[in-house]
């Protein structure tokens, strides 16, 4: 993938998808999004790969999109746009928003995702971070929420996304202005968890990630992952008994939870066994895509 719009290296169980536009501070295009979630099919269908860590090359995470096609670049019935082409997905009879698509292919992610904010994160840039598991930043990252600036509404299904990370006052604040804001706020408003100097950012990064790779079973984090975030649409806590309940059946009677105990009570790191993809079947896919799309 070297000579594309995105790099992918994979490492120590850690896989790197790097957005390579530096000259264009890596504007999203048709085509990077595309290359985006073919890594990610990548990722999930790879056992080695245990953790994800997305960033951008040169000095700015991510610009937005690409503004290259003038006052039409949100035309979808503009000739040029991925959504006018006669194959193109629709949604309620209408094509699918590109963000969206990308957002929810990364919110399906079977490994766990970590940003890595090395700079500018605006509009599409923003909003592709929220269904990752982790979010931190460089201490010279901006954010912005720029949609209402440009005569637009948040994508990407961040409507959904943002008001359950940050909370619905931060995030109409931050959507309602448009405003660019740093990583200070951002840490504050609870957008990322942590903000670390530009020159130790993916060390940072790294070091969560190789918590999880060398720690956990590949199955469990899964399957924790699938949990939380299908349990945020949820009423109650029943609905989260029933899940725990399947879940903690299935595992508990197996080789995963056996070598959790034993390589515990011998002292030693362990060497879970199970692969994620024998386990597809105890918990429902998420996000679940209506019947009625």
């Amino acid at each position: 993938m070297s000579d594309r719009e995105i790099r992918y290296e994979v490492a120590d169980g850690i896989a790197t998808i790097t957005l390579n536009r530096p000259e264009k501070l890596n504007a999203l295009t048709a085509a990077m999004g595309r290359q985006l979630r073919e890594a990610f099919d990548t990722t999930d269908a790879d056992d080695a790969v245990r953790a994800v860590v997305l960033t951008g090359a040169g000095r700015a995470f991510c610009a937005g999109a690409d503004l290259g096609r003038g006052a039409s670049t949100f035309d979808a019935d503009s000739a040029g746009h991925p959504g006018s082409a006669p194959d193109a997905e629709t949604v309620d009879g209408v094509p699918r928003d590109g963000g969206g698509v990308l957002a929810l292919r990364v919110a399906a992610s079977l490994k766990p995702v970590i940003v890595a904010v090395n700079g500018p994160a605006v509009g599409l840039g923003a909003t592709m971070t929220l269904p990752a598991d982790i979010r931190i930043a460089a201490d010279s990252a901006r954010f912005g929420f720029v949609f209402t600036r440009r005569g637009l509404v948040p994508e990407a299904a961040s409507s959904w996304f943002l008001p359950r990370i940050v909370g619905i006052s931060q995030a109409m604040e931050w959507v309602a202005t448009g405003r660019v804001f740093n990583a200070q706020e951002a840490l504050t408003g609870g957008l990322v968890s942590r903000v670390e100097p530009a020159d130790g950012l993916l060390d940072a990064a790294y070091g969560i990630a190789r918590e999880i790779v060398e720690n956990t079973s590949a199955v469990s984090v899964a399957l924790s992952r699938r949990m939380l975030w299908s349990m945020l649409g949820a009423d109650g806590p029943w609905d989260a008994h029933r899940m725990d309940s399947r879940a903690i059946y299935r595992l508990g009677g197996g080789d995963e939870a056996a070598e959790g105990v034993l390589s515990f009570l011998e002292k030693r790191p362990p060497r879970f066994p199970g692969r994620v993809d024998e386990y597809h079947d105890v918990l429902p896919d998420w996000p679940q895509r209506p019947e009625d799309d």
